[in-house]
């Protein structure tokens, strides 16, 4: 079936006027998409709303999931909100990929030892691959979102750049984005805070004007992660815990049960003066390394799965903004890409980089792109000229985000 995604003139962003224009908009229920979707059709888009069933209701979460994004209740308030904004609205079915390229990454990165993102990975392949395919068959212009984030168009390139509202900024997860995805997405809300959504909502008369937002993992209502990964695993790896010397310290039965960083649930004896933190985690060997808190701090680390915005990288050495983690401070640092990977070196030191997160890289308000890190790199002599010490393949390579790839996740 012929679709009008990717062959059309760009939009002008800037009025919107959507006439003769159809929008599919991811709709979860909540009050942003919500809001997305009633913009555009203030903006004279023809809009479907599309809500995914991303698990199936028996799921074992399901008496849990009014606390989630992915209820029976958030897609009747779907539909509500469709109806009211003279809408279509239909309810898919994603949960064969949902598990695949979701839920097996999440429990495959805690058997590596790793400390995975599952958002990224359902912006990545659910929202921006799948959905984007099921709009062609829909004869769509365009997907929507309700992401805090924004996309300008300035010349022949497309810029994506953060959401006015830096309490709520999403850029951070939507890192994996190139140049033809952006031309065929729209983040209507992204020039907002989230108290003029909620206003909005209300003097649209939208039945979700006042929901709360969720706060948890949709798949994982109660937030234990360790008790949802468990019964999946398929390979359990048990081992020492030693500390920097390498010194055994007590046995553990599992490095899914560890992240870089943590401090609380360590089986350790008692008797150390100082509180101990999780520095490293080799599933290999199986070896959980813990330290002192100083010793979470690197200047550099190795990422994989490494994407431009642009889809060109920059010159080795290129000045950036870094963010580690989702809520993270930007920290000036120098980014050295090579192949699909960067290692990416600080100004300053670094506390608890943590494997299966994400490097985000930033020029002020704009995006550059991203990848997921490896690995914290040893420090190494800090004479050395800043920026770039040390080359990704002298500082070897660990696994890539394979949900920012585009052939498996």
């Amino acid at each position: 079936m012929h679709s009008r995604l990717g062959n059309r003139a760009a939009p002008n962003r800037s009025d919107g006027p959507g006439r003769g224009k159809r929008v599919v908009v991811a709709m979860s229920g909540g009050v942003d998409s919500s809001v997305a979707a009633y913009l555009l059709v203030e903006q004279g888009y023809e809009v479907i709303g599309v809500t995914m069933r991303l698990f199936a209701v028996t799921d074992e979460n399901a008496a849990r999931l009014n606390r989630s994004c992915c209820s029976i209740e958030d897609v009747d308030d779907a539909r509500d909100v469709c109806r009211a904004i003279g809408a279509k609205h239909y309810f898919m079915n994603f949960e064969k990929e949902f598990k695949k390229y979701v839920v097996d990454y999440f429990v495959s990165e805690y058997e590596r030892g790793r400390t995975p993102h599952p958002c990224l990975a359902c912006n990545d392949k659910l929202k921006f691959e799948f959905l984007l395919r099921r709009a062609q068959f829909m004869d769509a212009d365009f997907v929507a979102t309700g992401h805090y984030a924004r996309i300008e168009q300035h010349e022949d390139e497309w810029h994506l750049k953060r959401g006015v509202d830096p309490s709520k900024d999403q850029s951070y997860v939507l890192f994996t984005l190139g140049q033809e995805q952006l031309s065929q997405l729209l983040l209507p809300i992204g020039e907002f805070d989230k108290d003029e959504i909620r206003r909005i909502a209300s003097k649209a008369g939208l039945p979700v004007a006042d929901k709360p937002d969720s706060q948890d993992i949709c798949f994982i209502p109660s937030g234990d992660y360790k008790a949802f990964v468990e019964p999946r695993l398929t390979v359990k790896t048990p081992g020492n815990i030693v500390d920097s010397d390498g010194v055994v310290l007590a046995r553990h039965d599992g490095v899914h049960r560890f992240t870089v960083g943590q401090r609380k649930g360590l089986p350790l004896p008692g008797g150390s003066p100082r509180p101990l933190f999780v520095t490293d985690i080799d599933p290999d060997q199986g070896r959980v390394t813990v330290g002192y808190a100083e010793e979470l701090l690197r200047h550099r680390l190795a990422a994989g799965g490494v994407k431009w915005v642009s889809g060109v990288a920059p010159d080795s050495g290129a000045r950036v903004e870094a963010r580690i983690r989702y809520h993270g401070a930007d920290i000036p640092a120098a980014v050295i890409p090579e192949g699909d990977g960067a290692v990416v070196e600080f100004e300053s030191p670094q506390r608890s980089i943590t494997p299966g997160q994400a490097v985000v890289f930033y020029d002020g308000d704009r995006v550059l792109g991203g990848g997921m890190i490896d690995r914290a790199l040893p420090e190494v002599d800090t004479s050395a000229p800043f920026p770039g010490r040390t080359s990704l393949r002298a500082a070897g390579r660990g696994h890539a985000f394979e949900g920012a790839s585009t052939t498996t996740l």
